[in-house]
């Protein structure tokens, strides 16, 4: 497990030792608790990956630990996904909130797990509450539900969904699938894709490509054909005395 050190000067009189503060990489947690959460984890955090990959200043990450305050190493969370705007791309062992010009991320994922209590999943509200997010979105796999809140003042407040909800921060359109399932969609109207199934539309659109390279290269040498065999025709016709030229009307 890697580690990043902070050290504190302590200048109070009192003390002038250092003492270092130890903000782990990883809350010794797994990042999912079976394959459904898992998959649903990867999805969102791909497809918004994804989506703001042209968009130097849109942070988003899986699994990662959050630090929002600096000192206390005690306080954290590693929500499934955030989204952190205004922040720049790159590798981090976790989010230091003060490293990140004061930015909390404004958007956040949860996908549960069976092995998630009421209890556990109000901490976390309350935590995302405290600390600034602005968007915080709840999706249960195995009971078909999915809840959202949203910032009002220094409060997440629920918002009332009926089968779907826009999200005004990403623009991103949350639906809840007859059977349960949840789809996420672009503005654009594109569906968020497993990465298998993203594999899988690759290799369709390559053996596609294949086939039309296939066509067009039968197209090619047909029409070569037909050109050898013109000219071998005018060349008969003028030995015969005859003006190909003179033929076509």
């Amino acid at each position: 497990m890697s580690q990043a050190v902070h050290t504190i000067e302590q200048r109070d009189g009192r003390a002038t030792a250092s003492s270092q503060i130890v903000y782990p990489d990883s809350d010794g947690k797994p990042m999912a608790d079976n394959t459904k959460q898992f998959q649903y984890i990867i999805t969102i955090e791909v497809g918004l990956d994804s989506m703001f990959a042209d968009d130097p200043d849109v942070f988003v990450a899986g699994d990662l630990l959050w630090y929002p305050v600096e000192g206390r190493s005690d306080i954290s969370k590693a929500p499934d996904v955030l989204v952190a705007f205004g922040r720049p791309k790159g590798h981090r062992g976790s989010y230091k909130q003060w490293l990140e010009g004061g930015v909390a991320p404004q958007v956040v994922f949860e996908i549960l797990s069976p092995g998630n209590t009421e209890q556990e999943m109000l901490d976390k509200r309350e935590f995302y509450e405290r600390y600034g997010v602005r968007e915080y979105c709840e999706y249960d796999p195995d009971g078909g539900s999915l809840e959202v809140w949203q910032r009002e003042g220094v409060a997440l407040k629920p918002v009332m969904i009926e089968g779907e909800w826009r999200s005004p921060l990403l623009g991103v359109r949350l639906k809840l699938e007859a059977d349960g399932e949840l789809s996420v969609f672009r503005p654009d109207g594109r569906k968020f894709m497993r990465p298998v199934d993203l594999d899988l539309l690759v290799e369709q659109e390559q053996r596609r490509a294949e086939r039309e390279r296939r066509r067009a290269e039968r197209e090619r040498r047909r029409a070569e054909h037909e050109r050898v065999r013109a000219e071998k025709l005018a060349a008969r016709l003028r030995e015969l005395g005859i003006d190909p030229d003179s033929l076509v009307e």
